[in-house]
């Protein structure tokens, strides 16, 4: 399987993603922590990581899956939500609570 299918799978298979540095345990970038942060004050408890320290074919292509330069990204319902800004503008709007919601009611 390539890189863009293992991607697409893990994205489409789980209702919540994230691609950062490191694990939610252990973030290894501040970026990646505070999306960590933001998704465990929503409630999220049912959380894929993917660590793209651990993988350098991952690391580029996650970028190249959503055409976006940045690690972390955050995926809901296999749809690409953002990075670390996106993400903490949707959490300060409510909008990402919304987004969420659905899928904390099934945990």
């Amino acid at each position: 399987m390539d890189v863009q299918q293992q991607i697409h799978e893990t994205v489409t298979k789980n209702p919540v993603v994230l691609f950062m540095k490191g694990t939610a345990q252990f973030p290894q970038c501040g970026f990646s922590s505070r999306v960590i942060q933001i998704l465990k004050a929503c409630g999220v408890t049912d959380l894929v990581t993917v660590n793209v320290l651990a993988d350098e074919t991952i690391r580029q292509g996650v970028k190249d899956y959503a055409n976006w330069p940045t690690i972390p990204q955050l995926y809901v319902n296999g749809e690409f939500i953002g990075g670390c800004d996106i993400a903490s503008e949707m959490y300060a709007s409510g909008e990402l609570q919304k987004l969420l919601e659905p899928l904390l009611k099934s945990e």
